[in-house]
C-alpha cells in the first residue's frame, strides 16, 4: 500500500513539473484589432500636366494599425489599375504613417491605366481611376496583417493649351523664439519655397527663445489656425505634421539667441537647423520694391517695413501690383539690388534679373541676408 502511494506521489509531482514547464513556454500571439483608415482628404479629381511633374500629387496618411502589442509596424502603400488588386503593385514601404507620390508618379499610373490627353486618340480616355490601399504587417514573415479599404483617385490628363493655376502651400513661423510669439495671427514671417522644388522651404534669420520657458518654433499653414501644424519628429532631423487628425508635433528647438538657417523638406519629412554667421552682413536704412508692376514704376521705390525683431527682414502687406516686373533694392539706389527670373518665391541675386509679377494684391517679404523673397496673394 505504501508503494502504491509513493508511485502516485511521483506521478503527481511529474505532472506538476510538466505543467510548470508548459506555463513557462506560453507565448503571446499578437492579433489585429480594428480598422486601418486613410486620414488625408482626397480631391474629387486630380488634374495632371507634365510641366508640374515634380510637384506633390498626394500625401497618403493613415492612423496607427493596432496589433494589440508594442512592436514595429511595416506599412505598404499598394495600387491597382483594375481595382480588385489582382494586379497589385507596391508603391512604397515605410514605418511611418504617411507616404507621398508626385504628379509625375500619378502620370505614370494614368499611363498604366490607358489614359491619354491627346484628343486624336479617341480609344484612350483622358480620365479614369487608379485604386490605392495600405497594408500593415508585423514580423518578418508578415503573416499578421491589416488592410485598409480601397480609395479611388480620379485622374484627369490635361493637354493642349489648358493652363492650370498652381496653388502653393505657405508655411509661417510661430513660437516663443520668433517675432510673432505663440500668436497665430501676428504678421507671422513666412518661409520661402525653393523655385526648383516646391517641397523645400527655407528661412535664415534671428531667433530669440523665451528665457523663462524656452521652446523654439513651429510652422503653421494658415494664419489664424493651429492646424495643419509642422514641427519636429521623434528622431533627429525628422519632421512631423498634425493635419488636424493627430497630436501636435514638438517644437524645433532653439536654445540660445542668434541667427540660424532652417530648411524643411515636406516630401521627405526632414529638416536641418544650423547656426548662421550674420556678423559681416550689411544693415540697410531702407529696402523697397521698384518696377513697372509697382505704383512708382521704374522711377521710384515703394519702401518696405524693416522688422524690429530682425533688421534683415522686410515686409509690406496688401500691396497692389500690376502685370510686369519688380526688383528689390537698398537705399533708393541701384548700387545694391536683388532680382531673379523666378516668380512668386525664390532667392534674388545681387544685380539679378527682373522678377516677373502677375497682377494682384500681395503681402511681400524680403530677406537681405540671402536675398530670399515671397509674394503671398491676398484673397
Amino acid at each position: 500500500m505504501k508503494t502504491i502511494k509513493f508511485i502516485a506521489l511521483l506521478l503527481i509531482t511529474a505532472i506538476s513539473f510538466n505543467a510548470c514547464d508548459t506555463d513557462d513556454s506560453l507565448t503571446y500571439i499578437a492579433q489585429p484589432n480594428g480598422e486601418l483608415v486613410f486620414t488625408n482628404s482626397f480631391q474629387s479629381e486630380y488634374l495632371l500636366i507634365p510641366s508640374i511633374s515634380a510637384n506633390l500629387g498626394e500625401r497618403f496618411t493613415w492612423g496607427d494599425a493596432d496589433f494589440d502589442i508594442e512592436t514595429n509596424i511595416n506599412y505598404e502603400l499598394q495600387k491597382s489599375i483594375i481595382g480588385d488588386f489582382s494586379d497589385m503593385e507596391i508603391v512604397g514601404t515605410t514605418n511611418e504613417n504617411s507616404y507621398a507620390v508626385t504628379i509625375g508618379n500619378l502620370l505614370d499610373y494614368a499611363e498604366e491605366a490607358g489614359l491619354d490627353a491627346d484628343p486624336n486618340t479617341e480609344d484612350m480616355p483622358d480620365a479614369g481611376s487608379v485604386y490605392f490601399r495600405v497594408r500593415a504587417t508585423v514580423g518578418t514573415d508578415a503573416t499578421l496583417e491589416i488592410i485598409s479599404e480601397t480609395e479611388a483617385l480620379n485622374l484627369r490628363l490635361l493637354g493642349g493649351d489648358i493652363v492650370v493655376e498652381e496653388t502653393f502651400k505657405n508655411l509661417f513661423l510661430i513660437g516663443d523664439a520668433t517675432a510673432a510669439g505663440w500668436d497665430n495671427l501676428n504678421n507671422n514671417t513666412p518661409l520661402v519655397r525653393h523655385p526648383d522644388n516646391e517641397n523645400i522651404y527655407s528661412y535664415t534669420g534671428y531667433f530669440s527663445p523665451d528665457a523663462t520657458n524656452p521652446e523654439g518654433f513651429k510652422l503653421i499653414e494658415v494664419l489664424g489656425q493651429w492646424q495643419p501644424q509642422w514641427g519636429a519628429g521623434a528622431n533627429t532631423g525628422e519632421a512631423a505634421v498634425n493635419d488636424g487628425s493627430t497630436d501636435d508635433p514638438s517644437a524645433f528647438v532653439i536654445s540660445a539667441d542668434g541667427y540660424y538657417a532652417f530648411n524643411l523638406n515636406i516630401d521627405e519629412m526632414t529638416y536641418t537647423l544650423e547656426t548662421y554667421d550674420a556678423s559681416a552682413a550689411a544693415t540697410y536704412a531702407t529696402i523697397g520694391i521698384i518696377g513697372d508692376s509697382t505704383a512708382g514704376g521704374w522711377d521710384a521705390d515703394t519702401d518696405m517695413t524693416q522688422t524690429t525683431f530682425d533688421p534683415h527682414i522686410w515686409n509690406m502687406n496688401g500691396v497692389e501690383l500690376g502685370d510686369g516686373f519688380l526688383k528689390f533694392r537698398a537705399d533708393d539706389a541701384w548700387d545694391i539690388s536683388w532680382g531673379s527670373a523666378n516668380a512668386i518665391s525664390g532667392f534674388g541675386d545681387l544685380g539679378g534679373a527682373d522678377i516677373p509679377v502677375t497682377a494682384g494684391t500681395y503681402n511681400i517679404w524680403f530677406n537681405d541676408l540671402d536675398g530670399s523673397y515671397i509674394l503671398i496673394a491676398v484673397e
